[in-house]
């Protein structure tokens, strides 16, 4: 059993009169936040509003780049160059660091949202070029993403640091990565189902992949996102589970 670990959720996802989530509730339940920067969903007044929450309630801000896709919530496979994934990290990076500047806070981490997160799992050239943009932008800031990944190789090569994550909201399959959405067992949306996936990952290391085989993930944060049918209670039944077991909830960032 780990004696911490991180809860993160992906939020400020909503966009002008679009509301997605209840971010009110998540930002006191999560120890870290990947706020979208505006290109798969997002804008500057609710990237400024995430900036408040996670100054209000101690919780480490992240940079949730994604693809320019507000039309597919950043989930839709495109064709950007390496050099253009590169330009566009930066260029979201700087947005939500800017603003989380003037609420006295700064991005902390970076984790890709969507589409873009699975690339840059199997897509070396393109994680290396992610990976060498934000070693210039801070060298300081680790990358948040799957084990055992082309990014996870690609954050080492660049110096940067890497921390490994994992779903309890999301199904797996016995190669390490997530049953598709779309598919049977994609997606997680009992609380309870969720708490104990959350132990499962803190006690072992690994969870239960769909084939009944073992995945070896040996995370340092856990997931749920925040548009998830029922993100609150399963969060709050998640942070529950965890610290009744003793495992305390701690941003790795």
């Amino acid at each position: 059993m780990r004696r911490s670990i991180d809860l993160n959720s992906d939020l400020g996802e909503s966009f002008g009169a679009w509301r997605v989530g209840d971010d009110e509730a998540m930002f006191a339940l999560v120890s870290s936040a990947n706020v979208a920067c505006g290109f798969h969903a997002g804008d500057p007044a609710t990237m400024a509003e995430s900036a408040v929450r996670a100054a209000r309630h101690g919780v480490a801000l992240g940079a949730h780049p994604g693809y320019r896709d507000l039309v597919g919530f950043g989930r839709r496979a495109l064709d950007t160059s390496p050099a253009e994934l590169a330009a566009e990290l930066l260029a979201q990076l700087g947005a939500l660091d800017g603003v989380a500047r003037a609420a006295g806070v700064r991005v902390r981490y970076v984790k890709a949202h969507g589409a873009l997160y699975h690339r840059l799992a199997s897509d070396d050239v393109a994680a290396r070029a992610f990976a060498e943009a934000l070693a210039a932008y801070d060298p300081t800031l680790p990358i948040l993403g799957p084990p055992s990944s082309e990014i996870e190789r690609a954050t080492d090569a660049a110096g940067l640091r890497f921390a490994r994550e994992a779903f309890v909201d999301r199904g797996y399959v016995a190669d390490g990565s997530l049953v598709p959405r779309g598919e049977p067992g994609a997606i997680v949306d009992d609380p309870a189902a969720a708490a104990d996936r959350a132990l499962e990952l803190a006690e072992t290391g690994g969870i239960t992949a769909d084939d009944g085989s073992r995945v070896e993930l040996a995370p340092d944060s856990l997931c749920l996102h925040g548009d998830t049918p029922g993100a609150v209670a399963m969060a709050r039944a998640v942070r529950a589970a965890l610290e009744g077991a003793g495992v305390e909830i701690r941003s790795f960032a």
